[in-house]
C-alpha cells in the first residue's frame, strides 16, 4: 500500500513525510517546514499574515508565497504603522506594482485594516491568540487532508471579533487559516515530519 494512501502523507524530495499540499513547489515545501503551524505573535507578523491571507482569497496560495517579497516590499514590511499611512497616491502606487495582487479593495482592506490593528484595545496577537482553542483535551491529530476542517466555532469567533475591530476581509475560513498559519493549531498530519 503506497503511503499516502496508508497516512496520508507523501514523501517530499528528500524523502521525509509532509503533509501532501505542500509537495508541488519549493515555496510550498519552505513555507510548510519553516513557517506553517509555527506560533506567531507579533504584530507585525500576525499583521502580514492576515493581509496575505486576505489578498490569497480567490487565488492560490503559491501565488501568494511567490509574490511574497514585493508584498513585503510594497507595503513596507507589513508594518501597521507605516501601512496605516497610506494616502490615495500610496494606494495608486500599488495599484500600478506588477509584484503584487493588484486588486483596488484588497489594498484599500490591507490600509484600513492598519489602521483597525492600531485601533485595538489590546496587541493582535493577544487579540488572535484568545481564540486559540481550549488545550484541555488534546485533539486527534489529522490522519488525511478530509480531516482538516475548513473552520471551526474558535475561528468563527475570531473572525467575528476581528471584524467588530473594523478588520475586513476575514471570514470564518479566513481566520481559520491564519489559526493554522500561526500555530494556534497544529493541522499537520499525524504522519507529517512537522507535526
Amino acid at each position: 500500500m503506497p503511503e499516502r494512501a496508508r497516512t496520508g502523507v507523501a514523501a517530499g524530495p528528500d524523502g521525509r513525510p509532509r503533509c501532501p499540499w505542500a509537495l508541488s513547489a519549493p515555496e510550498y515545501i519552505a513555507y510548510h517546514d519553516e513557517e506553517w503551524g509555527r506560533p506567531v505573535h507579533d504584530t507585525v507578523t500576525l499583521f502580514e499574515r492576515l493581509s496575505l491571507e486576505a489578498f490569497q482569497s480567490g487565488l492560490s496560495w503559491l501565488t501568494i508565497l511567490r509574490k511574497r517579497e514585493a508584498f513585503r516590499r510594497a507595503f513596507a514590511g507589513f508594518d501597521p504603522m507605516v501601512v496605516a499611512s497610506f494616502d490615495s497616491a500610496d494606494v495608486e502606487r500599488l495599484m500600478a506594482d506588477a509584484g503584487i495582487v493588484r486588486n483596488r479593495r484588497k489594498i484599500l482592506a490591507t490600509v484600513g485594516n492598519a489602521r483597525a490593528v492600531l485601533a485595538l484595545d489590546v496587541p493582535l496577537g493577544e487579540l488572535v491568540w484568545s481564540f486559540r482553542p481550549a488545550a484541555t483535551v488534546a485533539p486527534l491529530a489529522p490522519a488525511v487532508i478530509a480531516d482538516v476542517p475548513a473552520s471551526t466555532p474558535e475561528s468563527v469567533a475570531l473572525a467575528k471579533a476581528l471584524k467588530a475591530s473594523g478588520i475586513v476581509f476575514v471570514g470564518p475560513t479566513t481566520a481559520y487559516a491564519l489559526m493554522q498559519a500561526c500555530g494556534l493549531v497544529n493541522d499537520h498530519l499525524a504522519a507529517c515530519v512537522n507535526r
